[in-house]
């Protein structure tokens, strides 16, 4: 395997991981006013992923940088024409870490509910964008020869994106359930338990269209095989979380997302960035590479220091493994609102 199609599976594999685990921050996020009825309730769901956000969030700067390095024609042509909806995406990023941070600075409810606003509209608004992204990468944009985009920015949004972008955002919100029931007790575990077994059909439709377009569009008969995985996966996930196997449905989660990544960048492959006015001027994996020492650089850098990272998340989740519940929530100590 030469090292430019070795880089193009460490991006998907880069994909892969922020989609699963920032995926279920989103969720939570969402379902913040849904679930949670009292601040209480409210201070649970973040504090579930309270430890994790911030860690999580380093897979999509990760697989921006790593394209950056690895794939500039790529990352110039796709992150040029995204423009506004990766600025978008940037700023619900921030917003929903100022509120993590700011939430419980002030003991007050207007405070408090004024940066609960804050993380909800983030946690919708990104995902969107994620899928739009992502979505507009596999299935195309109007590029020239010269892997310009023609006409405006908003010729990103087709059919596939947008179910693109509800795809990624159903399935936010349903492994944000599934997570909730996870890692709560109590009255939230069975309110997101019972969110997910109601909704879960529903919002895992965007994603089946998502894989079906991708595969009849573009799919080779190796395709199939993730495809069909991915819907046996989540189908199974749902009827074991209905039989309260909420560790087993999130592992079956993990399974889903890794085959809905397959699929879509096994229909991308050779290209990373198809031109939907000419298929010749699609921008294909071996001319968007860079420099073979560029690739054997990056590739002993990464290997140093994957390990380590990896390590380190991954004793993150050991250490905050155990459920939570309101009887784990002390009282609120922050200063009082009416003070400077």
């Amino acid at each position: 395997m030469d090292l430019a199609t070795f880089w193009f599976l460490v991006i998907a594999l880069f994909w892969l991981g922020y989609l699963f685990l920032e995926g279920f921050d989103f969720g939570v996020g969402m379902l913040l006013p849904f679930l949670g009825r009292t601040d209480t309730e409210r201070r649970v769901m973040i504090n579930t992923i309270g430890p994790v956000w911030d860690g999580n969030e380093v897979w999509l700067i990760v697989a921006g940088g790593a394209t950056f390095a690895a794939f500039p024609g790529w990352y110039a042509s796709l992150f040029s024409s995204a423009y506004i909806p990766l600025l978008v995406l940037l700023l619900a990023l921030i917003g929903r870490g100022v509120a993590f941070e700011y939430r419980g600075k002030v003991n007050s409810d207007r405070w408090r509910k004024l940066w609960d606003a804050a993380i909800v509209a983030g946690s919708w608004v990104a995902p969107l964008m994620v899928g739009l992204v992502l979505s507009a990468s596999v299935f195309g944009l109007p590029l020239d020869a010269n892997g310009d985009r023609v006409g405006s920015w908003t010729t990103i949004f087709s059919v596939p994106t947008i179910i693109g972008a509800l795809a990624v955002t159903g399935f936010s919100l349903l492994h944000g359930a599934v997570f909730l029931a996870l890692k709560t007790e109590g009255e939230i575990r069975h309110r997101a338990r019972r969110f997910a077994l109601v909704a879960g059909l529903p919002l895992l439709l965007p994603a089946v269209a998502l894989l079906l377009i991708a595969q009849f569009t573009g799919g080779d008969s190796w395709t199939w095989v993730p495809l069909v995985i991915a819907l046996a996966a989540a189908l199974t996930g749902l009827f074991r979380l209905a039989r309260g196997r909420e560790g087993q449905a999130f592992a079956l989660q993990a399974i889903t997302i890794t085959a809905v990544v397959v699929t879509l960048f096994g229909v991308l492959w050779p290209n990373v960035l198809p031109s939907t006015l000419n298929p010749e001027w699609s921008l294909g994996v071996a001319e968007t590479a860079s420099s073979p020492y560029t690739l054997k650089v990056m590739t002993f850098v990464a290997a140093l220091g994957a390990p380590a990272v990896l390590a380190y998340q991954g004793w993150t989740y050991w250490v905050f493994r155990k459920r939570i519940g309101t009887k784990h929530i002390p009282a609120a100590h922050a200063p009082s609102g009416s003070g400077h």
